[in-house]
């Protein structure tokens, strides 16, 4: 994953463009087992509310003193332009230059990323401190970029399973040369598509999406919306998911949906002391995907939340930031996730009373103070009093704090034993 991400980071990606294009080949060759579905909606395409803008796409750009050194430059970070910025090929004065330059005073050692998709405008970003250090001159301001009629990208993959109903994994490719906000997640979610197809037997169906932010996400609702809300059970925006920091869980609307359930479960057993936020503080495409009409079961699991780090949208958001433990342990998550739906069900017990569990070998038959041999006894009797019927194993886990898969894998043996059946209204009614 890491290196994957390494490769696309380097390349000026925007919400339409070649940028785009070329970054999803490239996740296309890293899943050569995998076709990815390329999608191309034409530009003024209205989708919901919005339309899509003019594709843009750029070549160079730099701002060079009177002596042709180069103050800022594309060829070293791609961030030095405003993103969507039309062309210009101009001489001016530093007072005329200034007003083309964006800067974080705050962080004045930093290259902002900053965009304007739907107004026009031109410009660069640059680090603040040495926009206070450009002296009186005249500087030529090029940027070879162009706004035409042309495509919004995205990319799909569909893995059927034995059931139609789906699980939804949605992230975005859109942003330049940014690691831990903008590849993390397309590097995660390329691993979790390898995953899912080498399983044998998938009891859902599964849908990944590569779009650009908001508006690939409008895009993809406006085309998919109906089939969306009859098949997802629950769905992920995955972003920000590369660092090493605590994780973090973004809610749905209510924070009631079955993601909402699974997320809890899954980060209570992986790193109790995860932060939750609520969806007053979304961000990201939970937001689209939320809203009223759309009403998708969809949340966000992160590492640093997006805007809660302090090299979220800047040029510092580099290759150190992120780490191969950091992307492998949110890996681990989504793989629990997805472990966790598959395996979800409600159960009855088959017999009155409580069942005589140690001629099944699923209960010592020495009675003994050991506490180790207590809390599993225990563990396996509090399992079967809540299996009425009415609590899917997610509940129980919740009710008696106990993994999923510690249960799951007593279920499995009280199953195999006859014991219990599985009841009518599965996990995810």
């Amino acid at each position: 994953m890491y290196d994957l991400i390494a490769k696309l980071f380097p390349i000026c990606r925007s919400i339409t463009g070649d940028g785009f294009r070329k970054s999803l080949q490239m996740i296309q060759d890293y899943l050569p087992e995998t076709e990815i579905s390329v999608f191309e909606v034409p530009t003024g395409t209205q989708v919901f509310d919005w339309k899509i803008p003019d594709e843009w796409n750029i070549r160079d750009a730099y701002i060079e003193n009177s002596s042709g050194e180069r103050i800022v430059d594309f060829k070293r970070s791609n961030l030095y332009v405003l993103g969507y910025s039309g062309p210009i090929d101009k001489t001016v004065s530093l007072e005329e230059l200034q007003t083309y330059l964006y800067s974080l005073p705050a962080q004045p050692d930093v290259i902002p990323y900053m965009t304007s998709y739907y107004k026009k405008r031109i410009g660069f970003c640059i680090e603040d401190s040495r926009r206070k250090q450009l002296k009186e001159d005249t500087y030529h301001m090029y940027i070879d970029s162009e706004w035409k009629q042309g495509h919004l990208t995205y990319g799909e993959v569909i893995l059927p399973g034995k059931s139609e109903k789906e699980v939804f994994f949605s992230t975005y490719l859109c942003h330049p040369s940014m690691a831990n906000n903008e590849l993390s997640g397309p590097g995660v979610v390329a691993e979790l598509i390898r995953y899912v197809a080498a399983k044998k037997e998938r009891n859902y169906t599964y849908r990944f999406i590569f779009i650009p932010e908001t508006i690939g996400a409008l895009t993809y609702l406006s085309r998919n919306l109906e089939e969306m809300k009859r098949k997802i059970i629950a769905g992920f925006n995955v972003t920000c998911v590369g660092d090493e920091r605590a994780f973090s869980y973004v809610e749905s609307r209510y924070g009631n949906t079955y993601a909402d359930r699974v997320a809890r479960n899954v980060l209570r057993g992986f790193c109790p002391q995860y932060k939750t936020y609520s969806f007053l503080e979304r961000g990201s495409d939970e937001r689209q995907y939320n809203m009223p009409g759309i009403d998708l079961p969809v949340v966000s699991i992160m590492r640093s939340k997006l805007g809660e780090y302090p090299e979220y949208h800047t040029s510092a958001d580099d290759l150190t930031v992120i780490s191969p433990k950091g992307l492998a342990d949110s890996y681990r998550v989504y793989v629990r996730c997805i472990e966790t739906i598959e395996h979800n069900a409600c159960y009855r017990l088959k017999c009155l009373g409580e069942p005589q569990l140690g001629r099944r070998n699923l209960y010592s038959t020495l009675s003994s103070k050991d506490k180790e041999n207590l809390k599993s006894n225990k563990t396996i009797l509090n399992l079967i009093a809540y299996m009425d019927g009415s609590n899917d194993l997610i509940d129980i886990s919740d009710r008696i704090h106990t993994p999923f898969e510690d249960i799951r894998a007593i279920a499995d043996k009280l199953l195999a034993c006859g014991l219990i059946s599985g009841a009518d209204g599965g996990a995810d009614a």
